[in-house]
């Protein structure tokens, strides 16, 4: 992000998209929800199509962040280190970091429909997609960019199915257990 104050607009936005959903992000509310003086969203991101870019790349920032721990490992680790870590993630992403996990799946949906929003989503999704691969090569994947794939599609199913699925949020332990079954038979083959 550019200054402190776009990053004040984007985290409101975010805010507002977990809130209230798309049809509730507005100049207006971003201004209201920020504490800013009325026109203040506008001088960052002039058109709503600015608005919804400044905010994913906000919302990817603040992922990146979440997901720093899991930076390619060097050296190779167990396959419980890495299910320990995968379980820890997505239960804060269901718990502490759920106004971001929501406001993601606002912002995907929209991508849909905008070309241009639907680039930018790509992108971090690929750079999800290559963190997972290179977590897993680590662990002794015979696959890594193919079980990298299934990984992130599985972490977005449970991810889905919490927040706005009917699934709730899944116990610690459980997401442990499942991570660790997974990555058996994932490093095994």
């Amino acid at each position: 992000m550019s200054s402190q104050r776009a990053v004040l607009v984007a985290d409101a936005a975010i805010a507002i998209l977990a809130e209230r959903g798309m049809r509730g992000l507005t100049h207006r509310a971003v201004d209201e929800a920020a504490g800013l003086p009325p026109g203040s969203t506008s001088n960052h991101a002039r058109t709503r199509a600015a608005l919804l870019e400044l905010t994913l790349a906000r919302l990817a920032e603040r992922e990146e962040a979440v997901f720093a721990a899991a930076t390619a490992p060097e050296a190779k680790v167990s396959r419980d280190e890495v299910a320990d870590l995968l379980a820890r993630m997505t239960h804060a992403a269901v718990t502490v970091h759920r106004e971001t996990t929501v406001a993601r799946y606002e912002l995907a949906l929209e991508a849909t429909r905008r070309p241009e929003l639907r680039k930018t989503y790509d992108e971090i999704g690929r750079r999800f997609r290559e963190l997972a691969t290179a977590v897993l090569a680590a662990a002794g994947s015979p696959d890594p960019a193919r079980h990298g794939r299934q990984m992130v599609a599985y972490v977005e199913g449970l991810l889905f199915d919490a927040v706005v699925g009917a699934g709730g949020v899944p116990p610690l332990d459980d997401l442990d257990a499942a991570f660790r079954d997974l990555l058996r038979v994932a490093t095994s083959m």
